[in-house]
């Protein structure tokens, strides 16, 4: 059972200026909590669930803080628009800020603000091996429950920094900077990349003009049909197909 302050507690969750004064976020769901009990079992916190679930995932939980919930206490804490049966908190991954992109492959977003779309992308670095992302100031937090739940768990592999982005791509003399663009080099006809810095803009403007200045190589993926543009995510799950 919940009590009231711990039941207002996880519902701040959802704002971000909690999660940053708590350093705890919001997991939710069967595969996502359990992905993360298997890889970061360590950073669970607690974990609130309805009976079934907790029988069914007892090994899971020998070390972790488990409240039994009812449907109805779920479903106040919850952020889904369909409550799954468990929902865990979640300390945040401690980055300490410092990057190495030599003899890496490093994903780069300037101002990816839609939750499902930074969410995706960073499941799909976590697909292709990519293992760290670097986000403007301005791009959607990671640790927003959307956002979480579309990583599918890849929140606990695949590092995210913050970072202004003019300032530290100025200083990345080491490696190339690909900027992805509607005009630029068909990367059909580029060799597979083992270093390099990846460039993906904002969904509806693209790179801004002073990031974009900071690249080497304009990329871009030859379309046959008359859509303006890709959607941000399904571009990098393209680009780093193809070139990683």
């Amino acid at each position: 059972m919940l009590v009231k302050s711990k039941l207002k507690y996880i519902q701040s969750l959802g704002h971000k200026k909690s999660r940053d004064e708590s350093g705890v976020f919001i997991a939710e769901g069967p595969k996502l909590v359990a992905e993360l009990l298997m890889s970061v079992p360590g950073r669970i916190t607690e974990v609130f669930a309805l009976k079934d679930w907790i029988e069914e995932n007892k090994d899971l939980l020998i070390k972790v803080s488990v409240t039994e919930i009812s449907p109805v206490e779920l479903e106040r804490i919850s952020h889904l628009s369909t409550p799954n049966k468990v929902l865990a908190l979640v300390k945040k991954d401690p980055v300490d800020g410092h990057i190495i992109t030599k003899g890496k492959i490093t994903l780069v977003l300037d101002t990816i603000q839609d939750p499902g779309n930074l969410g995706t992308i960073v499941r799909t670095a976590d697909w292709f091996g990519v293992g760290q992302v670097v986000c403007s100031r301005e791009c959607a937090d990671i640790y927003n429950p959307k956002v979480v739940q579309s990583t599918m768990g890849s929140i606990a592999r695949v590092k995210v920094f913050y970072k202004d982005l003019s300032q530290w791509l100025a200083q990345q003399k080491e490696v190339r900077i690909y900027a992805a663009v509607l005009q630029g080099r068909d990367i059909t006809s580029m060799k597979k990349m083992t270093e390099g810095i990846i460039l993906i803009g904002n969904e509806s403007k693209g790179i801004s003009d002073d990031i974009l200045k900071l690249a080497n190589v304009m990329i871009t993926i030859p379309g046959k049909g008359g859509a303006e543009s890709l959607n941000a995510a399904v571009a990098t799950g393209i680009i780093l197909e193809r070139l990683t």
